[in-house]
């Protein structure tokens, strides 16, 4: 009786702790979380106010998300760039200008760029903010558009030394770091990336001061899809031994093999081999029969040449021209020579004498990449856009304001070239 009496009582303490047993679990839970301090507890993920845009290939900036505000880190000068909403109370009160951050109210009313260093103007066509373009330091551009802009009065010229002139605009865009010296300026510098599309993807940068992330992630992920594209199907195109180039320019009476990577990263992608990176590393000079020797050694061993000697007129810039530089005849052996392959990208031009090397191909390293596997594996079914043959005594194209076509507040659609 005492055994079943205890059993008894066991069962009905078990039965009791399974009745409380969910309210106490709710109640240890409860203690639990009041005892966890407030300043411990996960605060809620921010609620990014419009579209965004993440970095993918370039290495020199960031963007980093708040709720009424992003910020840039720039690797180009070491700055962040505070970007206010300008429906923020953020961007009525808050004002930053010291060595290391800045702050701007956004969309940018208005903005100047520093046109001296040949900067990406086509970047804000694709955008299609160029009507928010006020101001440029030169004239001497290469972008149709921003010409019209100029000369239809929307855009005006401005003494890049006039720092009252230019602190009246919301941003000035600078490719010189060294020349800062406004609380506007903001470091643009996609020339300092390695690769083409490293390069291409800073239409994102200037899309966050516009508010225009939609449009510059749209317009970078058609481009970077041709870019690829083009490229798979110029690994395909390649022969059991691929072409050899040689990347040249001619400076102060010096020959030199060009070591940028941008360009060296144009030549793999479009199938192609640069002339041996062990070689390279040497200065040729013109006056020196014993160096030019060793440099005509080398150049016989190379399909291609690239030449990028600067020429202050480059339509004047001829076959002739390289040859006697190079010092070779026109009945030369070399194997570029007597296949007619030496190229110069100065097709396109604009105000005196301004490449637009620097400027469009920037923006769009797929047309780039197209005239390359032209120039690798010719076709003759494509009419190269950059690229001009010496050696067939193609001239150049220049660019005039009577060649924009498009209302200055119309995006430009990038063109993107047939590939399987």
């Amino acid at each position: 009786m005492a055994v079943a009496h205890s059993c008894s009582c066991c069962l009905q303490v078990v039965l009791l702790w399974a009745a409380l047993w969910p309210a106490l679990s709710l109640w240890t839970v409860a203690l639990a979380a009041t005892a966890v301090p407030a300043k411990l507890k996960a605060a809620p993920a921010p609620v990014v106010a419009g579209p965004v845009s993440r970095v993918e290939d370039a290495r020199m900036f960031q963007i980093y998300y708040g709720r009424s505000f992003k910020v840039i880190k720039n690797s180009g000068d070491g700055k962040s760039y505070l970007l206010m909403q300008n429906t923020s109370k953020m961007a009525a009160k808050t004002k930053y200008c010291t060595g290391r951050i800045k702050s701007f109210v956004i969309p940018l009313a208005n903005f100047s760029v520093d046109t001296t260093a040949s900067p990406d103007l086509t970047c804000l066509q694709l955008l299609g903010v160029l009507e928010s373009l006020k101001g440029i330091t030169s004239n001497q551009v290469a972008s149709q558009c921003v010409l019209q802009s100029y000369t239809s009065g929307n855009t005006q010229l401005v003494n890049r030394t006039d720092a009252q002139t230019l602190s009246k605009f919301s941003a000035e865009f600078i490719s010189n770091i060294d020349e800062d010296k406004g609380c506007n300026f903001a470091a643009y510098v996609p020339l300092e990336e390695d690769t083409p599309l490293q390069r291409a993807e800073w239409i994102k940068y200037l899309g966050t001061f516009t508010n225009s992330e939609d449009r510059a992630n749209a317009v970078y992920d058609a481009i970077k899809r041709n870019y690829l594209c083009l490229s798979k199907a110029a690994a395909n195109l390649s022969t059991r031994f691929k072409p050899i180039v040689a990347w040249i320019e001619y400076t102060q009476g010096m020959w030199t093999f060009v070591k940028e990577s941008y360009a060296l990263q144009y030549v793999t992608d479009a199938g192609a081999e640069i002339v041996d990176a062990t070689i390279t590393n040497k200065r040729f000079n013109s006056s020196d029969s014993e160096d030019m020797d060793n440099f005509h050694a080398i150049l016989c061993t190379v399909d291609v040449v690239i030449d990028q000697t600067y020429a202050l007129e480059p339509a004047e810039y001829k076959l002739s021209t390289f040859l006697e530089n190079i010092n070779v005849s026109h009945d030369s052996c070399f194997s570029f020579v007597s296949n007619r392959s030496i190229w110069r990208f100065d097709k396109r031009i604009g105000a005196s004498g301004t490449l637009d090397w620097y400027d469009g191909a920037i923006s769009q390293p797929q047309l780039v990449l197209g005239d390359l596997i032209e120039v690798f594996f010719p076709t003759g079914n494509y009419t190269t856009i950059y690229f001009r043959n010496l050696a067939k005594e193609e001239g150049v194209t220049e660019i005039g304001p009577e060649m924009c076509t498009r209302s200055m507040s119309a995006p430009m659609e990038p063109i993107t070239l047939p590939c399987q």
